[in-house]
């Protein structure tokens, strides 16, 4: 559970791993990186989300590397985010004593989060305070396959012997190599600053004023949250997160800042998510629109046309750059989290056929032009093509909102989708007196509707089906028909899926899988744990049916499952309640805001 004053736990580290619970996050906007509950950061890419990591210690504890910040005989420990802000506190309290590691990615002096432009200064602070007693301080620096360290005048030069760029690293006190024991004593401070990226060394050591303007510049950026909902705490932080995973150049998000974290531990569902896929962007946009992020929705809005653009074809998922995804590859070399192998660079899904991105870009095509956007006659041509391509593809397989690595089937989902592209279509063109077969689309699209309601519906399980064949079988993916205009959330036959829903994918406690791998079979192996996302759209079905006890209910309970630093895993273990697949993941957090925003809704607020 989120807690602004959590109380001090004992380290556990199965298999020698901490649980991803025990991990904060802190980002910069070009890339990021997590600190571990015992001082330790095992994630780090250089110089970017998806460039190869630096510190893999996350995916091998003994070969990945890290940089260890800890004291000797350490007990117990407790982490704190500086409010508002991506500035992380881990507090640890060894036999001897208690130290304070302050961790940043830090910012630019005067920087202006809402921009479209990097702000981070390519450095990682960590400040250590002595709170209490004294210690003997063990530091670290070990990047994964090793590295080579020069003595500077101006600290140490750090190449490492695998992956990322030259670093420097710099401190306040000697460092005889890239690992030293500091004995410190109450009041005494050990600064170290890791610099990548830069043309000089020589430049002003002043830790404090790297971390008070970093600092500044996240309070700056949370003016704009005006959310004043259920949990607003941690809805605050969730707004974070999800800019933490944001490339703020770009305007793109990463669905999640990690590579190949388990669902479930032991399997083989391990992928790389520091991509954009379009379906998140189109999910941000209306979360952080909602509560006051109209910049990044609108960063995230022309991050997908440019895409799409530059592409020429839709594609389901690109760098954060907009560039092609690379080939899915499989490292023998790292064991993989708690052993999880394999480990995944690049991901296989990304020429998959899903044609529910017909409607996601044209979905973001009518919100940017919403918000006052323009669009060029040849980029309407194209998004035009698109709601045509719809009007074909709605009754051919494809693999579906899960990317299911088995035969395709014409899911229910992506033909509602289709139908989104077709009504967005005519709309942006009758709105904005654009070319186009406005009467066509409209019509293609109010039959695509009737024959979802009709066709997927099975009378003898009393639901809609995720095959557009009907059959009986469900998935979660139908919770989002009427999140997408598809199907009134209030339609009976709504209301029975979303029944349906409920009994036959729970996992207990409110949580719920996406699909069950004996009824859906998606071409691998093994089950997994309950998809967290999937509970927040059941919040939102529960509201739109008015049963706002319910939903509320079930919306305390979901948040309630937050670390004590207010992050989520992609998936949660039913059975132990263990965070599980990439953390923290974007998707989760999009979900604690718009439910949030849509209870506020519901209860009388003006959004």
């Amino acid at each position: 559970m989120h807690d602004s004053d959590p109380p001090f736990r004992p380290l556990r580290r199965p298999d020698g791993y901490l649980p991803l619970e025990d991990l904060g996050l802190i980002g910069d906007g070009t890339t990021a990186a997590l600190v571990g509950l015992d001082g330790t950061i095992p994630w780090m890419c250089l110089p970017r989300f998806d460039s190869e990591p630096v510190f893999c210690g996350l995916l091998d504890h003994t070969r990945g590397g890290h940089f260890t910040v800890t004291p000797q005989n350490l007990r117990e420990a407790r982490q704190r985010y500086e409010p508002d802000t991506g500035v992380l506190h881990t507090e640890l309290r060894s036999d001897t004593g208690l130290v304070r590691v302050t961790d940043a990615l830090v910012l630019r002096s005067g920087a202006d989060l809402s921009d479209d432009a990097p702000s981070g200064r390519g450095e990682l602070v960590r400040s250590v305070l002595v709170l209490d007693g004294e210690v003997r301080l063990d530091v670290a620096v070990e990047p994964r396959g090793g590295a080579q360290a020069h003595q500077l005048y101006s600290g140490l030069e750090v190449q490492p012997g695998l992956a990322g760029p030259r670093l420097h690293l710099r401190s306040n006190r000697p460092l005889s190599g890239l690992r030293t024991v500091h004995e410190l004593r109450q009041g005494d401070r050990l600064d170290l600053v890791l610099s990548w990226g830069r043309f000089h060394r020589h430049h002003r050591f002043d830790p404090d004023a790297m971390l008070r303007q970093t600092e500044d510049a996240w309070r700056r950026w949370m003016r704009s949250c005006d959310y004043a909902g259920p949990q607003e705490a941690l809805v605050r932080r969730a707004a974070i997160t999800l800019k933490m995973c944001d490339d703020w150049a770009n305007g793109s998000l990463a669905a999640a800042p990690t590579s190949s974290l388990p669902a479930p531990i032991g399997g083989i569902r391990n992928w790389d998510y520091r991509y954009a896929w379009i379906r998140d962007a189109a999910f941000a946009v209306f979360a952080l629109r909602r509560i006051g992020f109209h910049g990044e929705a609108d960063a995230f809005l022309g991050w997908v046309l440019d895409a799409f653009e530059r592409s020429r074809r839709p594609r389901i998922m690109y760098t954060l750059d907009g560039d092609l995804v690379p080939d899915e590859t499989e490292d023998a070399e790292l064991e993989g989290y708690r052993g999880s192998s394999p480990v995944r660079w690049g991901n296989g899904a990304a020429d998959q056929r899903q044609h529910d991105v017909y409607g996601e870009i044209l979905d973001c095509a009518d919100q940017w032009l919403r918000r006052g956007g323009e669009i060029q006659p040849a980029m309407w041509a194209s998004l035009a093509g698109l709601a045509d391509a719809a009007g074909h593809a709605w009754h051919r397989p494809d693999q579906g909102l899960w990317e299911i690595r088995s035969e395709g089937r014409p899911f229910t989902y992506s033909a509602g989708l289709c139908q989104v592209a077709l009504d967005r279509a005519a709309q942006i063109a009758e709105r904005f007196r654009l070319p186009g077969d406005i009467g066509g689309w409209r019509d293609a699209a109010d039959r695509l509707r009737d024959l979802i309601l009709e066709q997927s519906w099975d009378e003898d399980a009393q639901t809609l089906s995720v095959y557009l064949d009907g059959g009986g079988v469900v998935d979660a993916s139908l919770l989002n028909l009427p999140l997408r205009h598809v199907v009134p959330a209030g339609h009976p036959r709504m209301v029975a899926t979303t029944r349906a829903v409920a009994t036959r994918l729970s996992a207990g406690d409110g949580l719920l899988y996406r699909y069950l791998h004996d009824e859906h079979p998606d071409g691998l192996a093994g089950d997994e744990g309950a998809f967290v996302l999937c509970s927040f759209w059941m919040v939102d079905n529960l509201i739109g049916q008015g049963r706002l006890e319910e939903a509320e209910e079930l919306y305390a309970s979901l948040c309630s499952r937050a670390s004590p630093l207010g992050l989520l895993s992609e998936q949660i273990d039913p059975t132990t309640g263990a965070f599980m697949g990439n953390f923290p993941q974007a998707f989760s957090h999009i979900g604690i805001i718009a439910s949030g925003v849509n209870l506020e809704r519901a209860r009388g607020g003006s959004r």
